[in-house]
Parts: structure tokens; sequence; C-alpha cells
């Protein structure tokens, strides 16, 4: 297949960890007590669960051995003591090996069709959110994403970076709901913002056509329990040469930036209404400026982020934090964030999240601007 997406899963799905050896421990545990306590204890009948946790771990040649491991050395034992019901236990034994490798075989063709299914996922998400560069003109940028759930690779929460012939323009957004409806929207708007970066000469263009793209989707894929799609969303513009930025927040968490070593929350002048609410509460977007010189650094995130709770129900305390951030590099400011969010919420993410980190830097790097055209 092209670019080998279907290539075979490992057959040990990687190293043999200390866990991998619990069957083997198991079965010497057992062995040595059958052999070193009296025999009316008979510990010997404890063979057959060996196998049986082999299944949940090993392949099917492993655990048949293990079996026969079993098997033999209860019929030496049942040579030096007649009396431990050797051939009710040896037929436990086998008829344990036997469903024990049949559901190793089950269990090993639903990891492979589960790690195919992974193998999709992060295709996918590398089309909706695909790899920023790390520089377009004069601003580094850097990106986080990470998923509520452990096993999960896409969700709701989108982003995106443009370089355009209008300057640097940006996308980031959440869409209502988690599950493939989700991101079905969170596709619809981002392939519109794609297109509509290049094309639109202001930000009210861009947004008036992702209202009606999400609109269109939304009407094309209903969805049970839910009347419709809409999404929060933020947009930024940097223009060529720098010296300001141009947001427009439909009714997304408001950024930060650390502008001259002070660190404030960018509020919209006037809400704008986010993406498919417009019919209901009127379609006024309103575009604020601010000041973005060499050294700012801007901070665009989700609400996973800023909502991010610990054990007490404490949300995250995002500006105080970004206050006592002295990092110049949005990669350092991220891996940080990204720590310290983790750690307040115990490991346990309850939304996804998404961030972007940007820094105006002093001199543009001309080959990244060719690299975007």
């Amino acid at each position: 297949m092209p670019g080998r997406l279907w290539r075979r899963r490992p057959a040990y799905g990687g190293r043999w960890d200390a866990a991998r050896l619990a069957p083997v421990v198991l079965a010497v545990l057992i062995v040595g007590l059958a052999a070193s306590t009296p025999r009316e204890i008979a510990f010997s009948r404890l063979l057959p669960a060996a196998p049986a946790l082999a299944a949940a771990m090993w392949p099917v040649l492993p655990t048949i051995l293990l079996g026969a491991f079993c098997f033999v050395f209860m019929i030496v034992l049942s040579l030096f003591h007649t009396d431990l019901g050797t051939q009710y236990t040896s037929a436990a034994i086998i008829a344990v090996t036997l469903a024990a490798a049949y559901g190793s075989h089950v269990r090993l063709q639903r990891e492979e069709i589960l790690f195919q299914v992974r193998l999709v996922a992060d295709a996918a998400q590398k089309v909706l959110l695909r790899p920023l560069p790390r520089r377009i003109q004069d601003v580094e940028i850097e990106s986080l994403y990470l998923a509520a759930q452990e096993q999960a690779r896409i969700g709701g929460d989108f982003y995106e970076a443009i370089g355009t012939p209008h300057g640097v323009r940006l996308l980031i957004g959440d869409v209502r709901g988690k599950g493939l409806s989700a991101v079905g929207a969170a596709s619809a708007v981002i392939s519109c913002f794609r297109e509509a970066a290049y094309d639109e000469p202001d930000l009210q263009g861009i947004i008036h056509r992702l209202e009606t793209t999400i609109t269109r989707h939304s009407d094309a894929f209903p969805i049970q329990d839910q009347p419709e799609h809409f999404a929060t969303a933020l947009l930024a513009e940097i223009p060529h040469g720098g010296g300001q930025l141009r947001l427009l927040n439909c009714g997304h968490p408001p950024p930060l930036i650390a502008h001259c070593g002070k660190v404030r929350l960018l509020e919209p002048s006037i809400p704008s209404p986010p993406l498919n609410l417009a019919a209901l509460i009127g379609d006024r977007y309103w575009v604020d400026l601010v000041s973005f010189t060499p050294g700012d650094q801007l901070l665009l995130y989700t609400d996973g982020v800023s909502e991010t709770r610990d054990h007490s129900g404490r949300f995250f305390p995002l500006p105080d934090w970004m206050r006592r951030q002295d990092v110049e590099q949005p990669r350092e400011l991220l891996d940080r964030l990204h720590r310290d969010l983790l750690q307040h919420s115990g490991g346990r993410l309850d939304d996804d999240i998404a961030a972007l980190a940007l820094r105006c830097s002093a001199v543009p790097d001309r080959r990244a601007v060719g690299a975007e055209d």
C-alpha cells in the first residue's frame, strides 16, 4: 500500500517486559509448591491457571508450550505420587491449554485490527492536524495536541497556520461534542480555512466562509440528540512586516500575549458569535488590533487547557502560569505547559487539548516564506 500504511504489527507487540513473564513465574511457583509441600495440599491442581494467564499476553505457540510443560510436570509428579488425581488434572491442563491457545489467536487478530485502525487514525490526524512549519515569515510557531482518552488520535479540537499574501493567518477552534461527528465538522472547517485564508482580503471574509461551511455540513450530516453542529473559533492575522496582530474571536477562550515583560488576556472588544450560531444571535464580527513586536509571545489554546481541573476541582491558573514563564522558545513553552497540565490534573485529562505558541522574531526567514508559497 502507498506509504507503507498497512505494515504488520510486530508479533510480540514490543519488548518482553516483566509483566509478560507472569505466566512463567506462576507456573514455576506452582511447580515449586507442588514439589515441596505435602501431597494432601495438591498445589498441582492449580497448573491449568498458568496457560490460562498466558493467553492474555502471549502468542499461540508459547501458550501451548507452557501448557505442555505443565502437562509433562504433572506426569512426572504422578510417578512419585499416585493419589493426586493425575488424570483429572492432566485433562484440565489439556482443555485449558487448547482454550487458551484459541483465546490467544482471537486476541492477536483483534490486536492486529486495532493496530491497523490506529494507523488509519494517525494518517487522518496528519491530514486534519498536519504538522505546522516551525517558522512562517518572521513568526516562530509550535503546536501541542493532547487527546483526553489515552488511545484516541483525533478529536474536535483543531488548528492551522498558513503563510498567505496577506500575512500569517492562524485558526484555532473547538467543535461541540466528541467522536466522529465532531471530527467531521472540524475537518470541514479546516479545509475551508485553508482555501479562504489565501482568497479573502480580511478576517471577516474568512469567518463568513467558515460559517457557511459548517452550516452546510450540519445540514448534510445531522446527528441525534444534537440539533446542529457549532464551534468556537479564533482567527489571527499577522501582516507582512509584523508590528500588529489582528484577532477575530468567535466565542473562543481569549489568547494570552507576553508583551514588554507583561502578560495579558486578549478579551474581544465586542463578542462575535460562534460558528453556526450567527443566524440566532447575529452575524456581526469584530476584529481587534493588538501590538505584536519582536520578542512578543502569543499563546492560543482551546478550553481543554483553561478548564483542566485538579483533584479539588480547581481550574488550571493559565494566566498566572504564563506570568511565571521566562522562556523564549515556543517549543519550550508548550513542553512546560504539557508537563504542568498533566501534573495539575494528576495525569488525567477530561477534555482534548490544543495549543499554539507563537513568537515574533526580529529577522524574517525568507526561505521559510518561500516554503509556504
